[in-house]
C-alpha cells in the first residue's frame, strides 16, 4: 500500500472512531492536530502526501501524525514490492488489525446502531482482542450471556416488572 493509500485510510478509520459517518477532511485533521497535539501542519501538505505529489513525509510530519492516529511511524512509509498484510506476526499489528476489522464490521452493521456501536466499543477498548476472548468464554458457559443480558440491559417489561413490586410499599403507606 502507498503511503497516501494509508493516509487517507487512517482518516477514514478516525472518522468512524470518532462517531462520523465517513472520513476526516484533511481540514479537519489539520484543526484536531492542533487542537489535540498543539502542533501543526499544512493541509496542502497532506494533500500532495496523499495524491502522491511528494513521496515521503519528513520524519518530524510522520511522527505527528502516527501519535494522531496512534500507528507506529514505520507504518507511514510505503510498503515494499510484494508485501503481505497477512503474515503479520507482531502482536500490536494483530490487535490494530483486528480493530480494523471491528470498524469495518460497525460500518457493515450501520442500519443496526447497537450492533454498530457495540463493535466500535470493542475497536476502541485498549485490549480488543481480550474483549473477543472474553466474549468467547462468555459463550462456553450455558446460559451465562442471557443471564448476563438481563442483568445489563434489562428489557422495559422486566424493568417495569422488577420496578413494581419495589414501588408497592410506598403506594400502600400513600394511599393509607
Amino acid at each position: 500500500m502507498r503511503l497516501g493509500e494509508k493516509l487517507r485510510y487512517l482518516r477514514e478509520i478516525e472518522g468512524a472512531l470518532r462517531g462520523r459517518q465517513g472520513a476526516l477532511t484533511q481540514a479537519e485533521v489539520v484543526r484536531l492536530l492542533k487542537k489535540e497535539l498543539r502542533e501543526t501542519i499544512s493541509q496542502a501538505y497532506l494533500s500532495q502526501i496523499e495524491s502522491g505529489a511528494r513521496p515521503h513525509l519528513t520524519n518530524s510530519s510522520r511522527m505527528l501524525l502516527a501519535r494522531f492516529y496512534k500507528v507506529h511511524p514505520g507504518y507511514l512509509v510505503d510498503d515494499p514490492e510484494g508485501y503481505q498484510e497477512e503474515l503479520m506476526s507482531d502482536l500490536g499489528a494483530l490487535e490494530d488489525k483486528l480493530d480494523l476489522w471491528l470498524i469495518n464490521g460497525a460500518e457493515r452493521f450501520r442500519g443496526d446502531p447497537e450492533m454498530s456501536q457495540a463493535l466500535l466499543r470493542v475497536a476502541r477498548h485498549d485490549d480488543s482482542r481480550m474483549c473477543v476472548v472474553l466474549l468467547g468464554a462468555i459463550l462456553d458457559n450455558p446460559g451465562l450471556a442471557e443471564r448476563l443480558l438481563q442483568v445489563l440491559k434489562p428489557s422495559p417489561a422486566a424493568a417495569m416488572a422488577e420496578a413494581v413490586p419495589k414501588a408497592l410499599p410506598k403506594l400502600r403507606r400513600r394511599s393509607q
